[in-house]
């Protein structure tokens, strides 16, 4: 943002590098079950958070385009918006090539480079993780042609069509991972859909508004109301399916204490209890016009990263 600190211009930075950190910790301590070395599981976690937290990045800055009004103020912003959107997407699908490559080095058990191109294709079409991670590559490149287009001219592409290519980017590696394999298939799949869809407008919408709306009070007064709305609603859906996709996955309640995936879900679980708070806390704050909220916002988001690693931890380690 013009004229704001460069330490509020780092911080999306450091959202991500604490989403990526909290991942990384959570698989570890959780204990995936894997048989290949460090690196491969390190790689493997670090590009599935990245990949989770490019692909938010990109719903909320496509979200942001909807929800700020017209006139001129509006679109210097969404032409920044779109620029960024360039430069995440990209990000997006670099993460999610080399995280096809970890992930299929994880299921043989071998270092990346020991990994053969046969092996990569038979993993990446044969699979049903694999034709996920592939159909989010293909939603990411959907996505940043959208961003270029719109960088040549903002009606040649409305702003909903890379919000839904990017949603269902960030969707189709949780519907075809672990969720695709559990007991009650269509119930976990339904459920981790709309949990994630619902996380990603929620979290994505909030972090676009603090980096590029948040000192800009006259296009604030008009885009916070619709974002409120939707969060609200993200919220009830966020908690009411990750208790449903908890107890589809989990053998019994006993397992929230007793296993390492259950001990990421009651984490998750309050995590999201602090979001919620600090989220009253924020937009009492931004309805008051209470310069303060800055700060109450960013840790609300910094607190959305952390749940972010934790549900990209939760993908790999098994109930």
């Amino acid at each position: 943002m013009p004229g704001a600190p460069a330490t509020e211009r780092l911080a999306p930075l450091g959202w991500a590098a604490l989403a990526v950190v909290a991942g990384l910790g959570a698989t570890l301590l959780a204990g995936s079950v894997s048989a290949a070395p460090v690196t491969t599981l390190v790689g493997a976690s670090m590009t599935r958070t990245g990949m989770d937290v490019a692909g938010t990045a990109c719903v909320g800055l496509a979200l942001l385009t909807i929800l700020l009004p017209g006139g001129r103020a509006a679109r210097a912003v969404t032409g920044r918006a779109d620029r960024l959107l360039v430069v995440v997407a990209g990000a997006w699908l670099v993460l999610t090539v080399l995280g096809i490559a970890f992930r299929a080095a994880d299921a043989v058990g071998r270092p990346v480079a020991g990994l053969s191109g046969g092996e990569l294709v038979a993993w990446s079409t044969r699979l049903a993780a694999g034709r996920g991670m592939v159909l989010a590559a293909c939603c990411a490149v959907v996505v940043l042609g959208c961003a270029i287009a719109r960088l040549r001219d903002p009606d040649l592409v409305a702003a909903r069509i890379p919000l839904v290519a990017a949603l269902l980017g960030v969707l189709t590696p949780a519907v075809t991972g672990h969720a695709g394999a559990a007991p009650n298939h269509q119930v976990a799949v339904v459920t981790a859909a709309l949990h994630v869809g619902a996380a990603a407008l929620w979290v994505g919408g909030l972090s676009a508004l603090v980096a590029l709306v948040a000192r800009r009070r006259d296009l604030l007064t008009d885009a916070l109301p619709r974002y409120s709305r939707l969060a609200t609603a993200c919220l009830a859906g966020v908690a009411v399916t990750g208790v449903l996709n908890a107890q589809v996955r989990l053998p019994g309640w006993d397992a929230l204490l007793g296993s390492g995936y259950g001990l990421l879900v009651v984490a998750k679980a309050g995590a999201l209890a602090g979001i919620a708070a600090l989220g009253l806390v924020a937009r009492r704050r931004l309805a008051a016009g209470r310069t303060p909220v800055l700060r109450w916002a960013g840790y609300e988001v910094a607190l959305m990263a952390v749940a972010l690693g934790l549900a990209a931890a939760l993908t790999q380690t098994a109930p």
